[in-house]
């Protein structure tokens, strides 16, 4: 506090005690209620907000073993648990003023009092108080946000069997404080698989933080995951927490860990192992204790090889392997997801609901869905926005003619039509060798070349794209890929 203000609760049965203590106090700016009947406490506290209590230990006539403090003591703190109790006696010594501390007082005044020393001692409880408080409100602050970031929708949906095995290792791993590795192709559900561990585990009343590898730029890495301090670098204009710190106590979920270069994957395995952050321009350690989950659509084959990723850090986060599976190869799911979907988002736009056609249903299981579960979120969200009347059809979606097949606009060529010839660039070879100028043909054909050149990976082909990863999903989407 930089100023002497604040409200306390002072009770004691001595109203000399009382007046002069009141007296004292009011010219430091500090108001003071006087109590002398202790049985009083629980419904003053109920009724007026206090920054500290001053506390006397004896009331009854010839008391001096302080049992009443220690007694109204517990009874102050299990009413409010952030309020700071300072004991007052005639009859201190040492082993009094400790066992005062063990039971919760913050400090412990002898009688007669320092008046400098009373005020000063005052002065640090309103403080704990306010600290205190301040540190609840964080507290069930961090609560509302977990709950928050469980959006509409982040839900698991699925009785396949092979989603069964799946919920079956969540059930079995969420309980645990294991490091979890998701696999599975862009559009599984990693994240929302991630976050239903985080909900099921000890750590679920505190914060779940995302971070998308693929999308920090190699020169912010540290910054980001490790934070950095005032000056650290040109940008660094005030101190920033780390990715590591914020999601202290809870849950770290890295998303497309498989991009991490090697050198920036040693830095963060340094940190798993030491459990210690240290920002970007500081020296001094930050203890963390986080729940680790990764995921990356990277292959099996290609993370365990030494040249893609540090083996020792593969160790370290895949203490549980969970696999997931491409929505062709559950397509018994899709009637409850597409069910699912279209609830939520004729919700969403005040659409009244609709009902989905037979043939729209079966073609959309016979769909092969390159894009998995996102891309079928996507398309029924466009079905309610365009769809007309009370059915959806399979033209609602735009799915391709033949049952499992790719759009029409991203038929597939041969690796020879979509070369480039000499002296062309990418695009007007494409469009020539096509025989077409036709945009959204070359536009599928330049996107299927980039992803095919990165193994899928969306973050490098967005990147030689020059568009961002989200406009890169949506142009996947629209073209089926």
């Amino acid at each position: 506090m930089t100023q002497k203000s604040g409200r306390i609760l002072m009770v004691d049965d001595d109203q000399d005690i009382l007046i002069a203590a009141r007296l004292l106090l009011k010219r430091e700016g500090i108001l003071v209620h006087t109590e002398s009947q202790p049985d009083r406490i629980p419904l003053l506290l109920k009724e007026e907000a206090f920054d500290a209590v001053l506390l006397d230990m004896n009331f009854a006539i010839g008391a001096n073993t302080g049992r009443e403090g220690f007694q109204w003591l517990r009874r102050v703190l299990e009413i409010d648990p952030t309020l700071s109790v300072i004991l007052m006696t005639a009859y201190g010594d040492v082993g009094t003023a400790v066992e005062a501390m063990k039971q919760g007082a913050c400090d412990f005044v002898l009688k007669p009092w320092s008046n400098e020393r009373l005020v000063a001692t005052l002065m640090s409880a309103m403080t704990l108080t306010a600290s205190r408080r301040e540190a609840a409100q964080l507290g069930a602050r961090n609560k509302e946000l977990a709950a928050a970031l469980d959006q509409p929708g982040q839900i698991l949906i699925g009785g396949s069997p092979t989603m069964a095995r799946v919920l079956t290792l969540v059930d079995r791993a969420a309980p645990t404080d294991a490091n979890v590795l998701i696999l599975g192709e862009n559009g599984t559900g990693k994240e929302v698989i991630a976050r239903e561990i985080h909900r099921r585990s000890r750590r679920s009343s505190q914060v779940f933080v995302a971070v998308d590898l693929g999308a920090i730029s190699e020169n912010l890495f540290e910054s980001e995951l490790f934070g950095h301090k005032k000056g650290a670098f040109t940008d660094a204009k005030e101190d920033r927490v780390g990715r590591l710190v914020a999601a202290n106590g809870g849950t770290l979920f890295l998303d497309e860990i498989g991009n991490l270069p090697l050198y920036q994957q040693s830095k963060l395995l340094s940190v798993l192992e030491q459990r210690v952050v240290i920002p970007v321009g500081g020296n001094r350690p930050i203890p963390i204790d986080v729940r680790l989950i990764s995921a990356t659509n990277m292959p099996v084959e290609q993370l365990e090889s030494p040249d893609t990723f540090r083996q020792d850090l593969l160790y370290r986060i895949n203490t549980v392997e969970l696999r997931l599976p491409p929505l062709r190869d559950r397509a018994e799911d899709i009637p409850a997801l597409v069910a699912h979907f279209m609830g939520l988002y004729a919700r969403k736009y005040a659409i009244p609901p609709r009902r989905l056609s037979n043939d729209a249903l079966a073609r959309l299981k016979a769909y092969h869905w390159p894009g998995n579960v996102r891309a079928l979120r996507h398309a029924v969200e466009r079905a309610i926005i365009l769809g007309a009347g009370d059915v959806l059809e399979a033209e609602d979606f735009s799915l391709p003619s033949a049952p499992g097949g790719a759009p029409r606009a991203a038929a597939r060529l041969s690796p020879a039509a979509m070369a480039p010839a000499a002296g062309e660039d990418g695009l007007t070879a494409n469009a020539l060798t096509l025989g077409t100028l036709d945009l959204e043909t070359v536009e599928a054909q330049v996107i299927r070349r980039a992803l095919d050149k990165h193994q899928g990976n969306i973050s490098h082909a967005a990147a030689e794209l020059g568009i961002t990863r989200t406009s890169l999903y949506r142009r996947m989407e629209k073209h089926g890929l």
